[in-house]
C-alpha cells in the first residue's frame, strides 16, 4: 500500500465468511461476487456507512468507506469492475496496541488461515526507500477455487536519510488526526478477489 494512512496503528481482525463447500471464498458483510454497484450503495447507505471517496483506477472504481460497524474497523476498500463486485479490503486499527501486540495478532490470523485453506504462500517481502518514507510490505496469500485470500502487513517509517523532511510531511498529516504518531504508521489488512 503506497499511501500514508493518518493512524496510529493499523490492525486487522477479520471474521471470514464461510467458503461454500470450500469452492470459493465469499465477500464479507453478506456481499456476493458481482453484485452490482447499486446493490452495495444500497446496503452501504441502510447500515449509515459513509463512502468517503470514489476513485477509478485504470478499467476499476474503488469506494472508501468507513463506519462499518465491527470492532476496530477503521475502513473498507470495495473494488469493482464492470460496475460489478471484484474484491473487499478490510483495514483495521487498534491505536493502544503496542508492535508486539499487532504482530502477535497477524501470527495468530495467519495460522487460523493455514489451519483452515493450507499454508499460505508468501507473495510479497519488500522495503521501498526510494521516498521519504521506508515501507516494508509482507503479504501472505490463499486460493480457494477461483477466489483468493491476501493477509498483508505494511509498516512505514520516516527515512533515515531524510528523517526531518518525512517527518514534517508526517506531521501536517497529523493536523488532521490529534492521536496520529509520526513515528511509525503499521497497516494490517485483508484482501478478498475473485
Amino acid at each position: 500500500m503506497s499511501r500514508i494512512l493518518p493512524t496510529g496503528l493499523v490492525a486487522f481482525c477479520l471474521a471470514v465468511s464461510s467458503a461454500r463447500a470450500a469452492e470459493e471464498l465469499l465477500p464479507p458483510f453478506g456481499f456476493r461476487w458481482n453484485d452490482s454497484m447499486a446493490r452495495v450503495d444500497a446496503v452501504l447507505h441502510g447500515a449509515k456507512a459513509k463512502i468517503v471517496s470514489r476513485e477509478k483506477k485504470d478499467n476499476r472504481e474503488v469506494w472508501t468507506v468507513e463506519g462499518l460497524v465491527h470492532p476496530g474497523l477503521r475502513r473498507t476498500l470495495f473494488n469493482f469492475k464492470a460496475r460489478a463486485l471484484l474484491g473487499v479490503e478490510l483495514q483495521y486499527e487498534y491505536p493502544d496496541w503496542t508492535i508486539e501486540r499487532y504482530n502477535q495478532r497477524m501470527g495468530e490470523i495467519r495460522k487460523y488461515f493455514d489451519e483452515k485453506y493450507g499454508t499460505g504462500k508468501l507473495v510479497s517481502r519488500s522495503r521501498d526507500t526510494d521516498t521519504d518514507v521506508i515501507q516494508t510490505l509482507v503479504g501472505y496469500q490463499w486460493m480457494v477455487g477461483g477466489t483468493m485470500l491476501e493477509l498483508f502487513r505494511s509498516d512505514d517509517r520516516p527515512h533515515v536519510g531524510s528523517r526531518a523532511r518525512a517527518i514534517r510531511s508526517l506531521r501536517s498529516l497529523s493536523r488532521s488526526s490529534p492521536t496520529f504518531s509520526p513515528a511509525r504508521i503499521l497497516i494490517l489488512g485483508a484482501r478478498f478477489r475473485r
